[in-house]
């Protein structure tokens, strides 16, 4: 699959690549992270491959990461108005001021308005909600939201490291009003982070979210990089997001990832993005590069498709263990279907239904 084979973003007519350059590691003002002139290259190296999406955030690298990109791309109208330049709002930048992030209408508002200059544009295509704010009400941060489409400052919404049943609330509540809704939903999803199967992704099918994974290598344990065999050895600058997961169970997934990338003379990274890139409801996986070789490197997964023996080893190997109610579905359709087979799905009667010769009450 080229890059510039576009897909629709959720429930929306929004065309989007289907990797998407994260840029939360455009600048170099945490003490990690790209230069001004690398990032360049990426984004110009990520356009001239075909790419059109573009991912960051008003708080990444201390907003630096915005003004890259618009230092860079937004001024130039020929070639903004080509891609889709998704950021985020809810971080504060601003240590003391309690309305500096949240999800509240007034933090909303000066948001985008720095954002949008930052970004050195009039709109910005994708709008998400960063991570949940729990001390505004959905519907005055979907109202806000419905202003700046309305506005014309966004043309469309998404959603990122929220509870399910809470973006649930916050659709249904717009559809109702006839407010614009998420398109979109911005989850961790990897090979090493499954739980997202449980609630998210199934709302994500049924509401026509788009799924947007982010870190899909899991913060490079799925790189390559770190195998059992240099356990220890092999040190990073990100240690704290890494090594709680350089353990049994990422080595064993590394193995069988080694062992399938041999068969597509690939590599153990692109073959982690190729599964993701084929899960259900993954409209385009965030791919962060912090050099231009890392891009190449990435986008090379394209390349790879995954057969039905590979993805089913892959996926018994990380399969998660899901809790109540989930865990007690293996048994509904002995309850449900009478011992017939429904959608394929067959299992015997249950012993608390009526057999030969039994009269209902």
């Amino acid at each position: 699959m080229p890059l510039d084979h576009y897909v629709t973003l959720g429930r929306s007519g929004l065309r989007v690549s289907p990797l998407c350059l994260g840029a939360m590691t455009f600048g170099e003002d945490l003490g990690w992270g790209s230069s001004v002139e690398e990032s360049q290259r990426i984004m110009d190296r990520y356009i001239e491959r075909g790419g059109n999406f573009i991912d960051t955030a008003n708080f990444y690298t201390k907003s630096h990461s915005e003004k890259i990109i618009g230092d860079h791309l937004g001024r130039h109208a020929a070639r903004r108005d080509r891609l889709v330049l998704a950021t985020k709002f809810s971080g504060n930048l601003y240590p003391g001021d309690p309305n500096g992030g949240g999800s509240g209408r007034k933090s909303i508002l000066a948001a985008c308005e720095n954002s949008l200059r930052r970004l050195q544009t009039d709109y910005i295509d994708l709008y998400w909600l960063h991570n949940w704010d729990v001390h505004t009400p959905i519907e005055e941060t979907m109202a806000a939201l419905d202003d700046l489409v309305r506005a014309g400052k966004v043309r469309y919404l998404g959603v990122s490291d929220t509870p399910a049943w809470k973006i649930a609330e916050a659709n249904v509540l717009a559809r109702f009003r006839g407010w614009s809704a998420f398109i979109g939903l911005q989850i961790e999803y990897s090979l090493l982070e499954r739980s997202v199967e449980q609630e998210l992704v199934p709302m994500a099918l049924e509401l026509g979210l788009g799924i947007t994974p982010w870190s899909p290598l899991k913060s490079g344990a799925l790189s390559g990089k770190y195998t059992r065999r240099n356990a220890g050895q092999v040190k990073t600058d990100r240690a704290q997001f890494l090594e709680p997961f350089l353990n049994e169970r990422t080595y064993a997934t590394v193995d069988a990832l080694e062992a399938i990338a041999r068969a597509h003379q690939s590599t153990v990274a692109r073959v982690a993005l190729a599964w993701l890139r084929q899960r259900p409801g993954v409209t385009s996986t965030i791919i962060g590069a912090r050099r231009w070789e890392q891009l190449e490197d990435n986008l090379a997964s394209l390349e790879v498709e995954l057969t039905a023996d590979e993805r089913g080893r892959l996926d018994a190997l990380t399969q998660p263990t899901f809790g109540f109610p989930q865990s007690m579905q293996p048994i509904f359709p002995a309850i449900h279907n009478g011992g017939t087979t429904v959608n394929g799905v067959f299992a015997p009667a249950s012993p608390f239904g009526l057999v030969k010769g039994d009269q209902p009450y």
